[in-house]
C-alpha cells in the first residue's frame, strides 16, 4: 500500500490567526527590560530630562503595543466630536 499525498484545497495558507498576540506575549517582556535598563541608565547618570522624556516615550509606545485598538478607538471618538460620521 503506497502513501499518496493528497493536494492541499485551493485557498488554504498558513494559518495567522494569534500572531498579533503571540508576537506581543513574546516582545512584551523585552521591551520591558530595555525600558527598566536605558532608565536605569538614564538615573544613574543623573540626566533627569532625558529620563523623564524616555519614560514619556515608552508610556506611549507601550500603549500602543498592549492596547492595539486604541488608536482605532481614539480616532472615532475624535471623529464623533467634530461630528464626522
Amino acid at each position: 500500500m503506497a502513501f499518496t499525498p493528497t493536494p492541499a484545497a485551493p485557498g488554504t495558507g498558513i494559518n495567522t490567526e494569534g500572531l498579533a498576540e503571540f508576537l506581543r506575549r513574546f516582545f512584551a517582556p523585552l521591551f520591558l527590560v530595555i525600558v527598566s535598563v536605558v532608565a536605569l541608565f538614564f538615573l544613574f547618570t543623573r540626566e533627569i530630562t532625558r529620563f523623564v522624556q524616555f519614560i514619556l516615550l515608552a508610556i506611549a509606545i507601550g500603549v500602543i503595543f498592549y492596547v492595539p485598538n486604541i488608536i482605532e478607538v481614539t480616532a472615532k471618538a475624535i471623529a464623533g466630536a467634530l461630528g464626522i460620521q
